[in-house]
């Protein structure tokens, strides 16, 4: 059996699990993540031929791109399934977000700065390796993290009916921007490693990757996003107007477009996507259109994804984490159980409890542990690695590898139960709200008042 055979075997089974996996795991605290991870690790201690593209070292490019790819299909997905509205000239569309820009303006850097500072001082890390290391494993990722996200776009009557969920749309919005955001920490590490440290290197750090190349992926998603919502449901050629005969296949066509001119203008091509599909979104909102094409997104998202986990199961057991020690165990549980945790409730002040219909001090506290790790890490990685050997060591495969998994595990297992508990809690307290604001309308109505 010649190697070529095998990834074709191994495709389809990813393919067929992708089928059936989410109907019947629905009622476990199992995801498909897990599971498919576990079969690839079963795969991997099989006489599997010698051959298969599994070292991260020579294959370095070909992850990078295959992880590239899936990380753009999810976020065109996480855009289009959000339905609060975001727009860059009206303030007040922003006061909503509020608790994603907490997330990402002081949790994360604080997520960056807690790995960085372990993999230096404690783990003996280059700085350049430290700051790579932080900055991989600090995008949440849109990618495994559906069993705490919005479903997807309501649309048509549904639109004006029922409130986002407040914890969903937090955990959501976040994935969707922090994966181009932590790209700036990434190309810091990059320098550093060229470069050396100095502080000769902030000013272009900060003047260009940290700000320039943000507002210029934003600014290429935005245009590329209006240029296309034009197209498909204002363009004066009933031809063009693809949304009226509902070919969801623009969506393919809009994350490849939102990408390409996101990169080739110098900008963020992740940022670039979910900015196309947020605007794209804004266009007919309500329009039954949105939701066709989330669909084909999230249904070419979770076939990449479980391919991609598969493969990364037979590379577990296959010498992936032969460089694993202490060290990188202790960072990524500790990035899993307390940094991610602490950082996040420290940015939504998880602590204070807020007025309905406000985050719950429990919203609060699922938010900030539910901080995914998955595919983007593995594409910051293979990025930088490409960029300097420094920064493409087996350590830090074997360390990325295992934190990926022990998030899949650890998340996996309890997404279910804590979004139900945190469900009911809402509930609960939505109608121990309702109860005083009628108490209090009854005073107010008697005549003694």
């Amino acid at each position: 059996m010649v190697t070529s055979d095998v990834v074709y075997v191994v495709a389809g089974g990813a393919l067929l699990l992708a089928i059936v996996l989410p109907e019947l795991l629905s009622r476990w605290a199992v995801s498909s993540p897990m599971v498919l991870v576990g079969v690839g690790m079963l795969l991997g201690l099989t006489s599997l031929p010698d051959g298969l593209p599994l070292d991260p070292q020579a294959n370095r490019a070909v992850i990078e791109h295959v992880t590239e790819l899936v990380v753009i299909v999810a976020l065109m997905g996480v855009g289009l399934a959000i339905d609060r509205p975001l727009l860059v000239r009206r303030i007040s569309s922003w006061r909503p977000w509020g608790p994603t820009w907490r997330l990402l303006t002081i949790g994360m850097p604080l997520s960056i700065a807690a790995v960085t500072l372990l993999g230096w001082w404690w783990a003996g890390l280059p700085l350049a390796a430290a700051l790579l290391l932080g900055g991989a494993l600090a995008p949440t990722d849109p990618v495994l993290a559906s069993d705490v996200q919005v479903a997807g776009p309501r649309t048509g009557e549904e639109h004006e009916v029922d409130e986002e969920d407040e914890l969903r749309f937090t955990l959501t919005s976040e994935a969707g921007l922090n994966d181009g955001l932590a790209f700036p920490f990434v190309y810091l590490a990059i320098l550093v490693a060229h470069e050396g440290v100095g502080l000769d290197l902030l000013p272009t750090w900060i003047g260009f990757y940290l700000v320039g190349k943000v507002l210029i992926g934003v600014a290429a998603g935005i245009l590329v996003g209006r240029v296309l919502a034009y197209v498909a449901f204002r363009s004066e050629s009933a031809s063009l107007r693809v949304a009226e005969r509902g070919e969801s296949l623009l969506a393919l066509a809009a994350l490849v477009a939102a990408y390409g001119v996101g990169e080739v203008a110098q900008g963020y091509g992740f940022l670039a996507v979910f900015a196309c599909a947020m605007t794209f979104r804004s266009a007919e909102r309500s329009h039954d259109y949105h939701a066709a094409m989330h669909d084909v997104a999230e249904r070419l998202e979770r076939l990449l994804t479980l391919f991609v986990l598969l493969v990364l199961g037979i590379a577990l057991t296959r010498g992936l984490l032969e460089s694993l020690d202490l060290r990188g165990v202790a960072i990524g549980l500790g990035l899993i159980f307390v940094i991610r945790p602490l950082t996040g409730a420290l940015a939504l002040a998880a602590w204070r409890r807020a007025p309905y219909p406000g985050m719950t001090r429990g919203e609060k506290w699922a938010a900030a542990f539910f901080g995914v790790r998955g595919i983007g890490s593995l594409y910051y990685l293979a990025y930088a690695a490409g960029e300097s050997d420094e920064l493409g060591t087996d350590w830090l495969w074997s360390t990325v590898g295992f934190t990926i998994v022990a998030s899949v595990l650890v998340h996996g297992v309890l997404a279910t139960p804590v979004m139900a508990r945190v469900g009911r809690s809402r509930d609960a307290a939505a109608k121990r709200q309702a109860e005083a604001e009628a108490e209090e309308q009854e005073e107010r109505s008697s005549p003694g008042s």
